[in-house]
């Protein structure tokens, strides 16, 4: 029998603003020791995130009960007229990893590693539980060259239901299970990517969409094998793949009718739904080349693959909600190929500064079309030609680890930058997907009090 203790964070983020829109990030997080090992002091900070588009502007406070507390004060630098350049992949999967602006491939070293690099759960102990939730909202202004505008938000105040994540990881042996030593499992469910955004029906983009939910979902079972103290290898599937009670349950588009040929009357309300499943893998790995004496990492790398899946969604094809035919669809979901280096310069029971680079490389040009398939025959085109992007991250996080200034505490200063490429080309611009390179700056401190220690000297 296993005897342990629980352990509890929860990290949330208050407002943020970026051209009118703004989020808050929530997370919580669980984990269990046995009674062989010492709780670790390894703490996700607060911090800022700041990105466009699809990814969000995160200011973290984490509070660790009746361990430690986490507060933080943030700065964010962005070049105002960018906007965000990520399709319709939602990068942001940590809290804490979005602060080094997503640089923790190479890192990965708690329970999000099933989606940052899931080679990186063999460094986790016991059983690990992490669950989170990101608030977006805002609105965007568009202004065309004859000085028409347009108003597009999230469907209200805030976008519902919000993107989230769920994480749990175990280590085999630690739970005294007859498996290889080096063996951890894990199951994640999260959102990868998806949209939901809406414009008015009288505005200038009434004939390409007025309203589109894409809230996918996918599920992660995941195994992580310690082969040796410098290399560790993932395997894990994709399932994607939509929940009746999340969302639409659904993909949906909404339009108004041009009136072209195979379409309703002009101005008639159209809406083009579907759903289905569609299953890909990831592997990774994660190799250690150098260690402190005790064992923690001063060199990572890291490696993940993400296969392609194709979505085949059969739905229904309505005007003024009245159903003309069956509708069917093909959304290809890209592969990836992410890599990242994390260096600690130094890495002791005092202090600890990590540096990453990572690179991440998006196969957008598999999406060449969304075309609706009628049963009556017809054809709706839809035409992208997309193109694959690459994104830098460039992250870095100083640890000072019970600082003589205030005992009791350990303060991180996080940061981060990020530069993404557009895959949208100009022929094929879709107002619910951001289309332009993306430049952005993330900074934030985190506190964290534990043991003894006060914060504000009410919580212990």
């Amino acid at each position: 029998m296993v005897r342990g203790q629980w352990n509890d964070r929860k990290e949330w983020s208050v407002v943020g603003r970026n051209r009118g829109r703004w989020s808050v990030v929530s997370e919580s997080s669980h984990s269990s020791f046995t009674d062989h090992f010492p709780l670790t002091t390894d703490f996700p900070p607060c911090l800022l995130s700041t990105v466009h588009g699809p990814r969000t502007t995160d200011h973290h406070h984490v509070m660790h009960v009746r361990a430690w507390v986490v507060v933080g004060v943030v700065v964010a630098l962005l070049d105002p007229t960018s906007a965000g350049a990520a399709g319709f992949r939602i990068y942001d999967q940590s809290a804490s990893a979005a602060g080094q602006s997503d640089a923790f491939t190479a890192q990965a070293d708690h329970a999000s590693a099933i989606y940052y690099n899931p080679a990186g759960m063999t460094q986790l102990r016991g059983m690990q539980l992490m669950v989170g939730t990101t608030l977006i909202g805002g609105s965007t202004q568009f202004r065309n060259s004859t000085g028409g505008t347009a108003r597009g938000d999230f469907g209200g105040s805030a976008a519902f239901p919000p993107p989230s994540n769920f994480y749990l990881t175990a280590n085999l042996k630690d739970l005294g299970l007859p498996t290889p030593g080096g063996l951890s499992a894990g199951l994640a469910v999260l959102s990868p990517f998806g949209t939901l955004y809406q414009y008015p029906a009288s505005g200038p983009f009434a004939t390409a969409v007025t309203r589109a939910a894409l809230e996918l979902i996918d599920v992660k079972p995941t195994v992580a094998y310690k082969v040796n103290d410098r290399l560790s290898v993932g395997l894990g599937l994709d399932v994607y793949t939509f929940f009746n009670f999340w969302g639409e349950g659904q993909y949906e588009t909404h339009l108004i009718s041009s009136g072209g040929a195979g379409l309703p009357a002009g101005g008639t309300p159209i809406e083009i739904n579907g759903k289905g499943t569609a299953t890909g893998f990831n592997v990774s790995l994660m190799a250690t080349p150098i260690r402190t004496d005790e064992g923690k990492p001063l060199l990572n790398f890291g490696l993940v693959y993400r296969s392609q899946a194709t979505l085949h969604l059969n739905g229904e094809f309505l005007a003024n909600g009245t159903t003309l035919s069956r509708a069917s669809t093909t959304l290809v979901l890209p592969q990836i190929l992410t890599g990242g280096i994390a260096w600690w310069p130094f890495r002791d029971h005092q202090r600890a500064w990590k540096l990453e680079w990572d690179m991440d490389w998006t196969g957008w040009n598999a999406i060449k079309n969304t075309d609706v398939h009628l049963s009556t025959g017809s054809t709706i085109p839809f035409t992208q030609q997309w193109k694959h992007s690459l994104t830098t991250m460039i992250g870095t996080e100083y640890k000072w680890l019970n600082a003589p200034i205030l005992p009791q505490w350990d303060i991180a200063l996080r940061a981060g930058y990020w530069f993404s490429e557009s895959p949208v080309p100009d022929r094929s611009y879709n107002p619910v997907v951001p289309d332009s390179n993306n430049h952005a700056i993330s900074v934030g401190l985190g506190m964290s009090c534990h043991r003894e220690g006060m914060f504000l000297g009410l919580i212990n």
